[in-house]
């Protein structure tokens, strides 16, 4: 490790990878994990550890394929609709699906297409050739055949064939033992009030999950402070019973980070830090013992704890299993907005997807490291290489699904400024139809228009004001979009905008011209959001120049952002709606009323797939629902303005 950098170097994933495989197999860590028998319907999801021949064939006898009658094809030739054969009941026998084909017959005709006589006889009106309708012996399975090869994950499907061809056990790889050890003297556990400065150990349950997913045997340990002895030893401990240790947390360079440290004294370090984002300050090595065992550092950010073991975890599972690891399928998609990237590292980016205009259309999520809500509400996952400074608005990008494309085209997509109607509005539609998906990104409403005008999403939330005029959106929709039929313009509220201040409005602000206030520390909406707009009218209105109110600079993309910034002191104050300020417990000083608009094409207004939404917003309980939020009026709720 050198004096400059705390981290070794910043591998690239391939690279590290290899450097981990290759520790592995110097300190002696297993290839495989070990072969137990079990029973044939307790091996769904186990991996095969030797071939499966069959033992018998399926069916092991010529059987009916049919419910009907068994014949000799001969006694058939010439039968048709105007000359019929007669066969005497003693030149067939009726037989179900599944019966042994009874000896001397070669046949079988459906009961429907028999015509019974009084006397018992069949009357049949058309000829049938040998083996019509006949399951011959090992038609599905044939004795001695290889039924499924070494290394196959076993699927209901194939341990119902394994039964069928005589197999009562199978030889199998047992699940692999996954041992996650949380460290950080501010972690707590799943179900404690945490105290300011304490995490909840959501990571270990994330972990131990995913791991569950791959069919392994995942166990949590106690939380482990910081300190380096005691991760020493539970490091060793945990190795005894595991195939993989995972650390979490202490993976960087920060005062109380030791897993390097650790790792190197317990055994082998072979990487620490990859040329990932998130997740660059992994750990990868082995820990010492007979035999040795394979360790993984993950960081303490959720989102980069669980790239971590989507990029070395799980290959390492497959590995031991003697199985290729599993592949997620992929499309290709339109990317919504601008994706700048740093270069040097791979940036895995999660993102929402839908289906626009015939294509699919990927907008990223936010990107923080500790962003949980971004692992939530993802659809997919698209790679920016190393090699890159980002991706552009409108480029064809590869994204790996996490969600199947049916559902995607279930999704609608609203693009442009935050309201927690659209918020409602999703969850609302998800309870009325589990396939139905409003998916809402936040970019502003200037953002939201523009992605409307090159057909990256279906509907465009918006609430620009137009100073000279007073008018909200309709002169942007008109400069953007044309002011033609083609565009749509639907109300979707009114809501309060105003000064989200501390309960109790301790420094008795009364409206923007506060805002000049000496050591008032104000924070802003990003750039092209219709609440930014609102605020530069208002101090133009009043001769204000933005320059004098401290904070201007400084961005947050949602009111809810605004309003946590003001509830953690952050901020002493912002602009956003009334409701956001009520869900943080905060006050409100009213600055304006303003509508909120949908925009979309007017094609799309007769959408099969926005008709929920339109049916939502008639319902008498979803506005009641919405004006219960705080700072809200339905009473143009659903109106077409244009």
């Amino acid at each position: 490790m050198s004096a400059e950098s705390p981290f070794v170097s910043d591998v690239p994933a391939v690279a590290a990878l290899d450097a981990w495989r290759e520790a592995r197999a110097a300190a002696g860590c297993p290839a495989r994990v070990e072969v137990i028998r079990v029973p044939v319907g307790a091996a769904v999801g186990r991996v095969t550890a030797e071939p499966v021949w069959a033992r018998r064939s399926s069916p092991a006898f010529d059987s009916a394929g049919m419910d009907g009658i068994a014949v000799r094809a001969a006694d058939t030739v010439g039968a048709a609709e105007t000359t019929p054969v007669l066969l005497a009941a003693d030149e067939f026998e009726v037989v179900d699906t599944g019966d042994p084909l009874p000896t001397g017959y070669d046949a079988v005709v459906m009961r429907e297409h028999v015509h019974r006589t009084g006397e018992g006889a069949a009357e049949l009106r058309a000829a049938v050739p040998p083996y019509q309708h006949v399951r011959s012996i090992g038609e599905d399975i044939s004795a001695t055949e290889l039924l499924l090869p070494e290394g196959h994950r076993l699927r209901p499907v194939d341990v119902a064939a394994c039964a069928a061809a005589g197999a009562t056990e199978l030889a199998v790889r047992r699940a692999p033992v996954v041992v996650i050890v949380p460290t950080g003297d501010e972690i707590r556990p799943i179900g404690t009030e945490p105290a300011a400065g304490e995490i909840l150990d959501t990571n270990s349950l994330m972990l131990a999950a995913q791991a569950r997913e791959l069919g392994c045997d995942a166990r949590v340990t106690q939380i482990v402070a910081d300190d380096p002895e005691a991760i020493t030893a539970a490091l060793r401990a945990a190795a005894v019973d595991a195939d993989l240790v995972i650390l979490v947390a202490g993976s960087s360079a920060g005062r109380d980070d030791y897993t390097a440290r650790v790792v190197a004294g317990a055994g082998t370090l072979a990487v620490h830090g990859v040329a990932v984002r998130p997740g660059h300050p992994v750990v990868l090595g082995t820990v010492s013992g007979t035999p040795a065992t394979p360790v993984l550092g993950a960081p303490g950010y959720p989102v980069s704890a669980a790239l971590t073991f989507d990029i070395f975890a799980a290959p390492l599972l497959a590995d031991l299993e003697g199985a290729a690891p599993r592949e997620r399928p992929s499309t290709t998609a339109r990317l919504a907005r601008k994706l700048p990237s740093a270069i040097g590292m791979d940036d895995w980016v999660r993102v929402r997807l839908g289906r626009v205009q015939g294509e699919v259309v990927a907008t990223p999520l936010p990107r923080g490291a500790g962003v949980l809500t971004s692992l939530v509400r993802a659809d997919g996952l698209l790679v920016v290489p190393a090699g890159l400074e980002g991706r552009h608005a409108g480029e064809q990008v590869r994204v790996e699904l996490l969600r199947g494309l049916g559902e995607i085209g279930r999704t609608i997509v609203a693009i442009g400024s935050h309201d927690l109607v659209l918020d409602l509005a999703a969850s609302a539609l998800r309870a009325q139809d589990p396939l139905v998906s409003l998916a809402s990104s936040n970019v502003g409403s200037l953002g939201g228009l523009v992605a409307l005008r090159d057909g990256l999403c279906h509907i465009a939330g918006s609430h620009l004001l137009e100073p000279s005029t007073g008018e909200y959106t309709l002169p942007f929709v008109d400069k953007l979009l044309g002011a033609g039929p083609d565009v749509a313009v639907v109300r979707l509220v009114h809501r309060d905008q105003g000064l989200i201040v501390a309960p109790g409005n301790p420094l008795g602000l009364t409206g923007v011209d506060d805002l000049t206030r000496p050591g008032l520390r104000y924070v802003n909406r990003q750039r092209g959001a219709g609440t930014r707009a609102l605020l530069d009218h208002e101090l133009a209105r009043r001769g204000i120049d933005s320059a004098e109110v401290s904070g201007y600079s400084r961005e947050e993309h949602t009111h809810l952002a605004v309003a946590a910034a003001v509830a953690a002191g952050r901020a002493d104050t912002g602009m956003g709606i009334l409701a956001a300020a009520r869900a943080f417990g905060l006050d409100f000083v009213p600055v304006a009323q303003e509508p909120y608009d949908l925009v979309l094409r007017t094609p799309t207004m007769a959408d099969e797939l926005l008709a929920p939404l339109w049916a939502l917003l008639e319902r008498p309980e979803f506005r009641a629902s919405v004006e219960a939020l705080g700072g809200y009026s339905c009473a143009e709720t659903g109106r077409r303005i244009r």
